[in-house]
């Protein structure tokens, strides 16, 4: 059911006349911080779970003295 444009209109009025001209600025910055915070917390909740889901665990890396440490000892073993 398409929202006809006289409806709005009629929407509109009934806030002017329940909240008055005065606190209408102060609904609107209302209704859009919350869409805002709506909006990042969507955002935030979807790089969250594109990151988990795309994530490649890494094997951790070996330092540079260790591994060379490492490549020697396994080359070389030592001699009784």
């Amino acid at each position: 059911m398409p929202i006809h444009p006289l409806w709005l209109v009629l929407i509109l009025v009934l806030v002017l006349i329940i909240f008055g001209p005065g606190r209408l600025p102060e609904l609107g910055g209302a209704v859009g911080k919350a869409m805002r915070e709506f909006r990042k917390a969507t955002n935030d909740l979807t790089n969250d779970v594109t990151n988990a889901t795309q994530a490649n665990p890494q094997p951790p890396a070996a330092s540079p003295e260790s591994a060379a440490k490492g490549s020697t000892s396994e080359a070389n073993p030592p001699k009784t």
